[in-house]
């Protein structure tokens, strides 16, 4: 098998077996907390983290490792499947603490008052309910304080990281509509966490009165690309933690330890340009230099001119033009 037996751009149907997947790239995703390797430093923070139950804020380039070390966090310590929240700058606390579908709860009573459900005369506001990754990492019914990943959240509008504080001060949130409402214990479904299958989610929680209090504070990881600054009365909650520049001796572990072998002479030099080419200022990602390690190495992959021109492609800077 080789490059050249995929896509052929002729236009004509052939039958060829398409190759396996980087383990990094295999689906469904799996954790993989053997492959990261903590910089000098890292492991105090997480401690300091750990020890006065306080959120973790990691800055960092781009793919250099930030939200991986959840996930390795989470196995040595056994805290379960990691939950996470992928911040955009649509993103608000009340949807990272629980989500209710009003407007499909007002359609389905709408639907049972008409008849059309059968003579069934309400809905379970619990079926429209389901609490989110920080509402989930929050309730107190687990042994062990669930670990959660808040991912880029530089990304966030403006006002999240403030609306932020009073949730990871005092470890406690209401659901307004269960607030009112007339039943005082009301099952709500959790967020999935990594791993979990369908069975996990569907076990309800249940919510008394409309609050939840959380009793061992969750171990979260915040994640930051630093293109942002933040308030000083959000960074003093957090036990703060900067990734260093890229050595060429931790990224050579970090490289072998996905490709799941030992580099060639080649491929090390590789690594080498690369940490040459962040310190002159370029931006690049690991995971663009996980691409090249890979084509590189495989025997099934391009060789030659087809091959150095691809590496080029793969290891082009993230900015400018």
């Amino acid at each position: 098998m080789t490059w050249d037996t995929y896509y052929r751009g002729t236009g004509e149907p052939h039958d060829t077996r398409l190759p396996d997947p980087p383990p990094w790239r295999a689906f469904p995703r799996r954790s993989s907390p053997h492959t990261f390797q903590p910089p000098e430093g890292l492991t105090d923070a997480v401690n300091a983290a750990v020890f006065l139950h306080r959120p973790l804020l990691i800055t960092g380039a781009a793919g250099s490792g930030k939200s991986t070390v959840i996930e390795q966090v989470a196995d040595e310590l056994r805290l379960g499947s990691v939950l996470r929240w992928h911040i955009t700058s649509r993103s608000t606390l009340p949807d990272a603490l629980y989500r209710y579908d009003a407007l499909g709860h007002i359609h389905t009573l709408r639907l049972a008052q008409s008849g059309s459900r059968g003579g069934r005369k309400r809905e379970e506001i619990s079926e429209f309910l389901q609490l989110g990754p920080l509402g989930t990492a929050l309730l107190p019914d687990s042994p062990r304080p669930r670990a959660l990943l808040i991912d880029e959240i530089d990304k966030s509008d403006l006002d999240l990281p403030s609306d932020l504080l009073d949730v990871l001060e005092r470890g406690v949130f209401e659901i307004p509509e269960l607030v009112r409402h007339s039943e005082a214990r009301v099952p709500v479904r959790r967020w999935r966490g990594d791993d979990e299958d369908e069975a996990t989610e569907q076990k309800p929680y249940v919510v008394h009165r409309g609050r939840v209090q959380c009793q061992r504070f969750p171990f979260i990881v915040m994640t930051s690309n630093g293109e942002r600054e933040f308030p000083a009365p959000f960074l003093r909650r957090c036990i703060r933690y900067d990734m260093p520049p890229l050595s060429v001796e931790l990224l050579h572990a970090v490289v072998e330890a996905h490709v799941e072998r030992e580099l060639s002479p080649e491929a090390s030099g590789l690594v080498k340009q690369f940490v040459d080419r962040v310190a002159r200022g370029e931006t690049l990602a690991v995971d663009q230099l996980l691409n090249a390690v890979k084509l590189l190495i495989d025997h099934q992959g391009p060789t030659g001119e087809q091959r150095d021109r691809l590496i080029k492609y793969l290891l082009r800077n993230l900015t400018g033009a």
